[in-house]
């Protein structure tokens, strides 16, 4: 047998043949981000709205898929609520949701649009009604900033 050594964290291990090794580090959140809500959370929902309202519209299934840069079969999993139903936007936030849907036409206007979302989620404290659902975290002007939303102390 042939033995080649491997280093791993700065031990020597000796294997007897290659092996692919997958190191898995589960990761436990007790405080989120707000940017890592938008990525794990927000995002993923705001593709859900979009395509569930091209549906509505009758695009093609196909053409959906393309302008959101995802294949067919996660737009069937928004469709049923697999992916990208963690949260949900109040009123006002669909209604935004509405009129972008309006203006995409192609995969540039789909991420002007996000971004455009984005920003009108941050700005109406959106973002941080949705950060306080799912984390932890003291309700103080260090985590609601003015312009990105939150409730102040003692409302």
């Amino acid at each position: 047998m042939n033995f080649y050594k491997v280093s791993l964290n700065g031990h020597k291990i000796y294997k007897a043949a290659p092996v692919k090794l997958t190191i898995v580090k589960k990761m436990t959140k007790t405080l989120l981000h707000p940017q890592e809500i938008e990525v794990y959370y927000v995002i993923p929902t705001l593709r859900r709205y979009i395509a569930v309202l091209f549906k509505e519209q009758g695009m093609k299934q196909k053409d959906a898929a393309e302008i959101l840069g995802v294949n067919t079969a996660t737009l069937s999993q928004y469709s049923s609520t697999k992916r990208g139903h963690k949260i949900t936007f109040n009123t006002a936030v669909v209604e935004e949701i509405k009129k972008s849907v309006a203006r995409i036409k192609d995969k540039l206007s789909y991420i002007q649009e996000t971004q455009r979302l984005l920003h009108y989620i941050k700005s109406t404290k959106a973002l941080c009604e949705i950060h306080h659902q799912l984390a932890d975290i003291p309700c103080q002007d260090e985590f609601c900033l003015p312009g990105q939303g939150g409730q102040k102390n003692g409302s």
